[in-house]
């Protein structure tokens, strides 16, 4: 305990209390959902922050919340990566519709999924590649959603089907959905059949995501079909297959993000060079961001 910066705490409470807006259940459930106990989180509402929760707790919030312990997170540029995931998302919860993003790493699916979801009430994401078998990520979205992750698997599926009926036009992201399991897609199949037109739900992942469900299309495996039907029999895309057109579509996706993220606009040519040039990704230029930041 006290090794987490008393500054970096008053920005994780401050954007706890942010996300709290988007959600219309109990404090209690809520308090479920972010991992503390209602007596806890009711004294953060009271103004403690200091000697209620553990360093991990502190940090994972933080991870969620996109608030950094050291240096500062990129700016939200509105690239066409988040155009289109900000429509695709407000359309499947709007109309309770599924859909599937399939594209290259690092161009911003994941920040730009979680920027989103914060201005999104009753939207709940689930990151699978920290909850790959049919219990852990049933158990993932049931505490997300502020159920109890604990008892029986068959009564935690049940009753999150249960809720999330019951909730007003929730959504669901799952992202890097390619990592779950056979049997977690089996899962994801029930889960969509028990909250049809009432929840929508949004899929996401690189390429091994669509390799998986085409291979298990192809192999006539029980519930690959059925899932890829279920979520539009489509894979959304952006990233042009045409070698020319994807470098320009690198540029300007690399130049948007750098030029809300540094002063010096005459830099972002060269940043986009070195980035587009040797062939890296987003994550590639929030480091040239942070070191020239911190130079």
């Amino acid at each position: 305990m006290n090794n987490i910066p008393l500054e970096f705490k008053k920005r994780v409470v401050e954007a706890t209390f942010k996300q709290r807006e988007n959600f219309s259940c109990p404090d209690g459930r809520f308090a479920q959902q972010i991992g503390l106990n209602a007596a806890v989180y009711s004294r953060m509402k009271n103004g403690e922050i200091d000697k209620i929760a553990s360093d991990s707790w502190w940090l994972k919030q933080g991870r969620e919340l996109n608030v950094s312990i050291a240096g500062k997170p990129l700016k939200v540029a509105e690239t066409a990566v988040y155009k289109e995931i900000r429509d695709n998302l407000n359309f499947c919860k709007q109309y309770s519709k599924s859909m599937i993003l399939v594209d290259d790493c690092g161009i911003g699916k994941t920040f730009c999924a979680k920027h989103i979801l914060k201005s999104i009430p009753n939207s709940f994401y689930v990151d699978c590649s920290q909850a790959k078998t049919k219990m852990t990520f049933v158990r993932a979205l049931a505490k997300k959603v502020g159920l109890g992750s604990n008892g029986k698997y068959v009564d935690i599926k049940a009753n999150l089907i249960d809720y999330l009926n019951l909730l007003p036009s929730p959504l669901v992201v799952i992202d890097e959905a390619g990592d779950l399991d056979y049997t977690a897609f089996l899962d994801l199949k029930e889960l969509w059949n028990g909250t049809e037109n009432q929840c929508g739900w949004y899929m996401m992942g690189a390429e091994g995501l669509r390799n998986k469900i085409n291979l298990g299309i192809k192999r006539n495996k029980v519930g690959y079909r059925e899932i890829f039907s279920r979520f539009s029999d489509e894979y959304i895309s952006l990233v042009p297959v045409n070698m020319q057109q994807k470098q320009e579509f690198y540029i300007q996706l690399v130049g948007d993000v750098a030029a809300v993220n540094i002063k010096d606009q005459g830099k972002v040519n060269k940043l986009v060079k070195q980035c587009v040039g040797k062939d890296k990704s987003l994550r590639y230029l929030d480091t040239l961001i942070q070191v020239r930041n911190r130079a």
